[in-house]
């Protein structure tokens, strides 16, 4: 098998990941982790599935990081089932969308090294796509540096986070997206010759919902229920509607223009109108 090349001044305790098992291997997301190991030169083994435990038993012991590419209901009973067959200094790592519940499930199931990632991209991304993924500290230091490095050397761009600096924010980025665009979509529907008046605006963003709304709805709505902080996003933009509902639209407009608010200064002093 094919390893990574060790830098002479690394001590033992620092060696690079060198064998991984994907659990959950079939899946889009597994494969695409799949096939950047070996482009890297690494030969992952592979489990899904019904899980085989004769597989397990030959793979496991010998991995230095075990990456759960599975679903967040999952996790935990995936862990529990393949526990028996960890080494002790295993790292143990998900993939999941939300990071406080999955986290808990991974440090109450492995005693050993535990990090969390979650990649903010999907499993065929385009090439112009920066392809950033969030990591969070679970236990043992050493482990999360050995991921992010790995992970860096997969052509990824790794940043560390916290549990729940993470979900806060996809409570937003996830949460409320599809909150919105659901309770958008159904406040027009059934509107008498409604179709009549599309405008392409409306057509483009009928288009981008399609897909959330007709083949990824359940996923949407699991990782909803699973952030403690949905809810909490969902008052948010409530007091946001209250304003609209006031008619403070001007101010709705200047909080808004916060995601554009480089386009206004040049070196940190504003532009002249």
């Amino acid at each position: 098998m094919h390893t990574l090349s060790l830098d002479k001044q690394e001590s033992p305790g620092n060696l690079p990941i060198q064998s991984v098992t994907i659990v959950g291997g079939r899946g889009d997301m597994g494969r695409l982790f799949i096939e950047r190991l070996e482009r890297l030169g690494l030969e992952p083994s592979v489990l899904d599935k019904p899980l085989d435990l004769r597989r397990a038993e030959a793979a496991l012991p010998a991995s230095d990081l075990i990456l759960l590419t599975v679903p967040m209901q999952a996790v935990a009973e995936v862990l529990a089932a393949i526990h028996p067959f960890l080494g002790d200094t295993a790292i143990v790592a998900d993939i999941c969308s939300v990071k406080v519940k999955p986290m808990q499930a991974l440090l109450e199931g492995h005693p050993g090294p535990v990090v969390g990632t979650h990649p903010l991209f999907g499993p065929y991304p385009d090439k112009a796509t920066e392809l950033r993924v969030a990591l969070i500290q679970g236990r043992d230091r050493r482990a999360f540096h050995q991921v992010e490095s790995l992970f860096s050397s997969l052509g990824l761009c790794p940043f560390e986070t916290t549990a729940e600096e993470h979900d806060r924010a996809m409570a937003f980025i996830q949460g409320l997206n599809f909150v919105t665009t659901v309770s958008y979509l159904a406040s027009v529907s059934r509107i008498e010759s409604i179709e009549t008046f599309l405008t392409p605006s409306f057509s483009r963003r009928l288009a981008a919902a399609r897909k959330m709304l007709t083949e990824d709805a359940d996923m949407f709505l699991d990782l909803f229920e699973s952030n403690p902080f949905s809810h909490d996003a969902v008052r948010q933009f409530r007091s946001m509607l209250n304003l609209a509902a006031a008619g403070e639209l001007d101010l709705l407009k200047e909080k808004a223009g916060w995601w554009w608010r480089q386009d206004h200064t040049e070196g940190g002093v504003p532009r002249q109108p």
